[in-house]
């Protein structure tokens, strides 16, 4: 799937009722606290710089609006901003508006003030759909405002995203999973999947000081975001991202405390999803050999020797992992004295 042109517009904590327990805007974007209408006067601005890239390269693209409630602006603030990107959308450099906001942020007129204006794609920062996750994040809505605002979104016809958080206060690998099938149910459009970071100056820093909150481990981190990644790999749901974006605003020392922060998070998702498909057809071959599940068996198999995993081009260095380490991993697991990684139009396994 080629990805769309997309022109981000970041407005940090503009519209947020309240900082949630793991935000901190600024530290992520690098982006001075500014008032209101200071972050207005810039998204503005920032508009227009966007419509005038867009028209000079001929690279049109959805002109995107992240970083706070974006619904939950002042009506003229809203009104000027929207103002702005239709102009240029009407001009030819953008196809559309995108925006993400809370779920509890898409009630009352908000739609039909939005209706006025070319918006194409909506994504709703979910976090979970786990009440007891949302609770403990201090998000100030359930997982029933969640799906009542996807619905609202599907009834207007526009496009739905969902962002989720792993690693929130008091998630366990179930309510992930619970949560995440709960997403599949709502059949979003796409995802992004962020691993949850203790940022400097947020509530969930002085959780992590005092020992109230352990963030995961990069590892559980993975495992997690590649048992969701495969339900909606499988559902159709895109995933447009896993993983922060880099900046260097996160490398600034005392930035980010602790969590699972990696520069390719989402290669290593990748990259387990392929372990954990190889695995598996290891599994049902095991039966069949001397040493597997069903050893002992008069018609057991020997052990092969090698592994050939064939997998398209483009998907080589997620099958290999980092360092090789699922070739690593396949040996040290399986036994195998030589691991072969090959190029094929189609995923499959072949043993020697």
């Amino acid at each position: 799937m080629k990805r769309p042109v997309i022109y981000p517009v970041f407005l940090p904590q503009q519209g947020c009722p309240f900082r949630c327990v793991y935000c901190n805007q600024h530290a992520v974007t690098g982006l001075p606290e500014r008032a209101p209408s200071d972050a207005v006067t810039h998204g503005v601005k920032a508009v227009a710089e966007h419509g005038r890239r867009a028209l000079e390269t001929g690279r049109p693209g959805e002109i995107a609006f992240y970083g706070g409630t974006f619904t939950a602006l002042d009506r003229e603030s809203l009104r000027a901003l929207l103002r702005e990107a239709a102009s240029w959308t009407d001009r030819g450099a953008f196809t559309g508006i995108r925006f993400s906001t809370r779920p509890d942020a898409l009630e009352g007129d908000v739609l039909d003030l939005l209706a006025e204006y070319p918006v194409r794609t909506v994504e709703i920062g979910a976090q979970s759909l786990d009440d007891a996750v949302l609770e403990a994040s201090r998000r100030g809505y359930d997982a029933a405002r969640v799906t009542a605002a996807c619905r609202a979104v599907r009834e207007w016809g526009r496009r739905l995203g969902l962002q989720l958080m792993v690693g929130l206060p008091t998630e366990t690998e179930d309510r992930w999973r619970r949560s995440v099938l709960r997403v599949v149910e709502l059949a979003p459009d796409f995802v992004r999947l962020y691993p949850t970071l203790v940022l400097s100056g947020t509530m969930l820093a002085r959780w992590y000081r005092d020992g109230r909150y352990r963030p995961l481990e990069l590892e559980e981190a993975v495992d997690r975001c590649a048992w969701a990644a495969d339900r909606f790999d499988k559902a159709g749901i895109a995933i447009a991202r896993m993983g922060l974006h880099p900046d260097p605003a996160l490398d600034a020392p005392g930035a980010v405390l602790s969590g699972p922060r990696h520069p390719a998070f989402g290669h290593l998702v990748r990259s387990r999803q392929w372990r954990r498909r190889v695995d598996a057809a290891l599994e049902r071959a095991a039966a069949r050999w001397n040493g597997g599940s069903q050893a002992g068996q008069g018609d057991a198999e020997p052990s092969p020797a090698s592994l050939e995993v064939h997998a398209p081009p483009r998907r080589l260095s997620e099958v290999m992992g980092p360092l090789r380490s699922n070739v690593s991993h396949w040996k040290d697991r399986w036994g195998f004295r030589q691991v072969w990684v090959q190029e094929a139009d189609a995923f499959r396994v072949r043993f020697q």
